[in-house]
């Protein structure tokens, strides 16, 4: 393909950090399809999420508030056919978490694509892991990207991977936290007949930028090929 089809994945604090790196980094990395986990949740949280997506070239296909905070933004290029919006069951004393689905759409090629944030007990991160790939259907189809606040050990990790190919272990780069990573809990899982290439961070942002935006790193993918 011509275009690489782009993909990436990144938790952006509510934008709490410098919006204004968070902006020049997505404008430069120019993603197709944007997980975003930690999207603005609270006061004018739609207009916030909206504001981010015009100024940095991308749309918001779905999330935000409804899904509890992760969302799917996307470029022009791609076609969206359906949206869902789905909190997962809460679980007491923790955070409310949720999903974002999409249907997309780039010249032939059709997938669901959902974003996810999962949480710090890994009963309900298995919990949820099960919840989720029961709404995005056959895992042939999917892509998931998000902060799975686990490593590539963990069982909610392997059971995703199990779904899908760990794009992100290509290059095996730490994601958090941002001013001096050690840990990857943030990845992007797609079709294992997909060809993909991880994006070097370089490529995309200098590390000052990249602390000064959020407190993890993102994980880009270009994938260069269906089959």
């Amino acid at each position: 393909m011509d275009h690489p089809l782009r993909l990436m994945t990144w938790n952006v604090r509510s934008l709490r950090d410098d919006r204004d790196a968070v902006v020049g980094v997505l404008r430069r990395a120019a993603p197709d399809v944007l997980f975003v986990q930690e999207a603005p949740r609270f006061l004018r949280a739609r207009s916030k999420l909206a504001a981010l997506a015009r100024e940095s070239d991308l749309v918001v296909v779905c999330g935000g508030r409804p899904a509890a905070g992760v969302a799917i933004l996307s470029s022009l290029r791609m076609s969206v056919e359906t949206v869902h919006e789905v909190k997962l069951p809460k679980s007491k004393d923790l955070h409310q978490r949720g999903v974002a689905i999409a249907d997309l759409a780039l010249l032939d090629v059709q997938f669901t694509a959902a974003a996810i944030h999962l949480g710090l007990n890994s009963e309900e991160r298995q919990r949820h892991a099960s919840q989720i790939q029961s709404l995005i259907g056959p895992a042939p189809h999917s892509v998931v990207g998000g902060d799975l606040n686990e490593s590539d050990a963990g069982t909610t990790w392997k059971h995703f991977a199990d779904h899908g190919a760990d794009a992100g272990a290509e290059s095996h780069l730490a994601t958090y936290p941002s001013s001096s990573p050690t840990k990857r809990i943030d990845t992007i899982f797609v079709p294992h007949i997909w060809k993909t290439r991880t994006v070097s961070l370089t490529e995309i942002a200098d590390d000052a930028t990249l602390i000064r935006a959020t407190d993890h790193r993102p994980v880009t993918v270009d994938v260069m090929g269906w089959r």
